[in-house]
C-alpha cells in the first residue's frame, strides 16, 4: 500500500486514526467499518500496523511504527444517526490511500467535518409525509392518511424539542410516543377515515429503531458479539420505552375498544 508523506510523528497519526473511528461510531457506523476505515486511514499515512478494538461506547487504537507500540483510548458519546459524516469520513479514508490529501490536511478536514444535519421542519414533514403513506399503504383513504400526517407531526415535534435539550432517548421515545398516540385518538373517537385505527399504528412507526437493530445483527454476524448486543439492548430499551408511552395513552383516553 502506497503512504502519503507527512511531518505528523507516529503519534498524531495515531490520534488521526482515532478521532476517524470515533466520528464513525458516534455517528452510527457499524463495528467492521469503523475498525476497517482506521486501519486503512493509518497505514494510508503511514502507520505499520493499526489494531482496532471497539467496545459498547468506547474505541481504542494500538499503532505500530518501527516496532514501537501505541495505544489510545477514546469515549465516544453518541451523536445521533448521520450517514452525510459516515460518507465523507469514507471518502477521506480513500483519499488518503490515493495521496490527494497528505495527514496534516487530513486532521484539519477532521476538525472542520461538516455535521450540519436537514432542517427540522424538513424532516418533520418527511417523516410524517412517510407514516401517512404507510397508512395509504395499508389500505387507508385520504382522511386516514391526514389524520396520520397530523398525529406523526404532533409527536415529531415533540422528539425534535426533547432531543433538542439532551434528555434521556428512553425518555425521548416514551413521551413522544403518547404524544402521537393522543394525537391520534381523535381519529377513533369519532371514526375519522374508512380505517381510524390505522392513524395510531402508522404514526408511531417513525419511533422504529430500524439502524440501531441493523447494526447489532450486522455486528453480531461479524463477530463483534459483544457490540451488537449491547446495541441491540439500547434498541430494545428504546422499543420498550415506546411501548409504554403508547400504552399509557391508550388507558388514559379509553382507546383499547378499537384494538
Amino acid at each position: 500500500m502506497a503512504t502519503a508523506t507527512t511531518d505528523l510523528d507516529p503519534h498524531d497519526l495515531t490520534r488521526i486514526s482515532i478521532r476517524l473511528g470515533q466520528l464513525l461510531m458516534q455517528h452510527g457506523a457499524e463495528s467492521a467499518l469503523i475498525a476497517e476505515l482506521s486501519r486503512r486511514i493509518g497505514r494510508a499515512l503511514g502507520l505499520d500496523e493499526v489494531h482496532a478494538s471497539i467496545n459498547a461506547n468506547s474505541i481504542s487504537i494500538t499503532s505500530v511504527t518501527n516496532g514501537h507500540c501505541i495505544t489510545t483510548v477514546r469515549f465516544c458519546r453518541d451523536h445521533g444517526i448521520h450517514f452525510g459524516v459516515i460518507a465523507e469520513l469514507q471518502h477521506l479514508v480513500v483519499m488518503a490511500e490515493k495521496q490527494v490529501l497528505d495527514a496534516a490536511s487530513i486532521l484539519r478536514r477532521l476538525e472542520r467535518l461538516n455535521k450540519n444535519r436537514y432542517n427540522r421542519w424538513l424532516v418533520l414533514v418527511m417523516v410524517a409525509l412517510s407514516c401517512a403513506a404507510f397508512s395509504g399503504l395499508a389500505g387507508g383513504d385520504l382522511k386516514v392518511a391526514l389524520m396520520t400526517f397530523f398525529a406523526t407531526a404532533c409527536g415529531m415535534l415533540v422528539r425534535q424539542e426533547i432531543g433538542h435539550r439532551h434528555f434521556n432517548p428512553l425518555l425521548n421515545f416514551a413521551a413522544t410516543a403518547f404524544v402521537t398516540t393522543a394525537a391520534a385518538a381523535p381519529a377513533q373517537y369519532f371514526e375519522f377515515g374508512n380505517q381510524p385505527t390505522l392513524v395510531m399504528a402508522c404514526s408511531v412507526l417513525m419511533l422504529v429503531p430500524g439502524v440501531p437493530l441493523i447494526n447489532a445483527a450486522s455486528d453480531m454476524v461479524k463477530g463483534y458479539v459483544h457490540v451488537g448486543l449491547a446495541r441491540w439492548a439500547m434498541a430494545s430499551l428504546l422499543t420498550l420505552a415506546t411501548s409504554i408511552g403508547i400504552v399509557m395513552a391508550m388507558n388514559l383516553f379509553g382507546l383499547w375498544a378499537w384494538l
